[in-house]
């Protein structure tokens, strides 16, 4: 556990954006339509104007859309945007054609437009919804939501919580979002970072509890790039689910943890403070603790805790029998700064490194650029691959695969929990085994979406 001492409340004004309070509201309901259109709200305090976003029926995050294991997800995509736009189903294991990727599965939706989404909700889990065309300036003005996916049979928890976080970059002096979507630095380092950080589109989320009630926590990262490295204090105890997927035995939370963007967790935990303190879910930037969610505590639930919980159902899980003859495939990341990538092609041509950075490309995979017309591999429904996953770059990357899960290899070549984002250090090299089991062309890509926008995409086929 961190001690409380650890955790920093920020406060005052535009240089402590990341404290600022903010008033975006969030509905209970999702409506047939799912409706992208700016809108301003009152992100920052009221003494700052409006800020305008581009949300989902007017909201940022947009509207939990919630759904039984099983059903199917119907929603007509409307675009109101000055931009054409999709959506992608993020960890949904769908047909190909509903997975909103622009420009691979769909064409991306133009202005004035619409789209209609029918998708099925084979697993149950925490997910979430985001635009898939421009995603590095369309998300970061806020188009994404969550989508929750229950079990048949509800788990022994007294409340169910989504906390979806994210950072935005604003302005202080005007109170709006930055408009520097394709700056150089970002597209070549880290990632676009923010200065407000938000839970659920408040800087200072809170959510009353009682001693001894048990939360359901599915936290989402929602971030362009940021990584999130959390604590709890005053809550003890289990992680149930990696990006959706329920693990097989629960584990107890560890002391940190950390997502990188497009990366989800379900914790369970019991609220073990006392009447009149505060549990907290922290965050650890830069050494330092700072309040990510509080959870003021009033009342009892119950005079015990309960015993440990029961796993969660699991959802199905990929055939992974052919792993001793499984498909040998390799990725291997270059460039960025500091990366001494050289040349690279693009376009499908040879580039020399001036020439990919006038052109806003600073990665590669493999020694290609961007999507391409061949995809990094042709596999055949059923079959198992085996990836080698190489970080050549000074920074993380969280590379993202749709349509599939995949385990990571451990050290003693044991597979790990399902995943469908990979949080990758620099230097780092893992090794990833899928079973191919959907047909369709699936994007497969790094979630630091300026990194995805300048080089970072590529696709994986499955044929029937």
């Amino acid at each position: 556990m961190l001690s409380r001492r650890s955790f920093i409340r920020a406060s005052g004004g535009a240089a402590a954006m990341a404290a600022l309070p903010a008033t975006v509201a969030r509905a209970k309901a999702a409506a047939p339509e799912l409706v992208a259109r700016e809108d301003a709200v009152q992100l920052l305090p009221p003494d700052y104007p409006e800020t305008s976003v581009w949300g989902y029926d007017g909201q940022a995050p947009g509207p939990e859309i919630r759904m039984m294991q099983g059903d199917r997800i119907a929603r007509r995509f409307v675009n109101r945007l000055p931009q054409a736009s999709s959506v992608h189903w993020h960890g949904l294991r769908t047909e190909n054609a509903m997975d909103g990727v622009s420009g691979l599965t769909q064409d991306a939706v133009p202005p004035g437009e619409s789209f209609d989404y029918d998708l099925a909700a084979e697993d149950a889990g925490t997910f979430w919804y985001h635009s898939h065309n421009r995603s590095a300036e369309q998300v970061a003005r806020g188009l994404y939501g969550p989508l929750i996916v229950d079990e048949p049979t509800p788990p022994d928890v007294d409340r169910d919580v989504t906390l979806m976080l994210d950072d935005w970059r604003v302005d202080p002096k005007t109170g709006q979002i930055t408009q520097d979507f394709d700056a150089p630095h970002d597209l070549s380092h880290g990632g676009r970072l923010g200065n407000f950080i938000s839970t659920n589109g408040e800087a200072a989320y809170q959510l009353p509890v009682r001693r001894n009630e048990r939360l359901r926590l599915r936290i989402v990262n929602a971030a362009n790039a940021r990584l999130f490295t959390l604590g709890l204090q005053g809550l003890d105890g289990w992680l149930m689910a990696y990006d959706g997927m329920p693990v097989t035995s629960p584990e107890p939370v560890p002391e940190t943890l950390t997502l990188g963007p497009g990366q989800r967790v379900d914790l369970f935990v019991d609220v073990i403070a006392e009447e009149g303190e505060e549990a907290l879910l922290g965050r650890i930037d830069q050494s330092k603790g700072y309040v990510q969610a509080a959870f003021p505590v009033s009342g009892s639930a119950s005079t015990n805790r309960r015993p440990a919980p029961d796993p969660l159902p699991p959802n199905r899980t990929p055939d992974l029998a052919g792993l001793a003859d499984a498909a040998t495939l390799r990725l291997e990341m270059s460039g960025g700064a500091m990366g001494g990538m050289r040349e690279a092609v693009w376009k499908g041509a040879s580039r020399n490194a001036g020439e990919l950075m006038e052109n806003s490309q600073f990665w590669a995979f493999n020694g290609l650029v961007g999507m391409t017309e061949t995809p990094l591999a042709r596999l055949s429904l059923g079959q198992v691959a085996r990836m080698t996953v190489v970080n050549d770059t000074v920074f993380p990357h969280a590379m993202h695969l749709h349509g599939m899960h995949f385990r990571v290899l451990a050290q003693d070549r044991t597979p790990e929990p399902l995943r469908d984002t990979l949080l990758t250090l620099r230097g780092e090299t893992h090794e990833i085994v899928f079973a191919a089991d959907n047909t369709g062309r699936w994007a497969f890509h790094c979630h630091m979406l300026s990194h995805a926008a300048s080089g970072m995409m590529t696709w994986i086929e499955v044929t029937a």
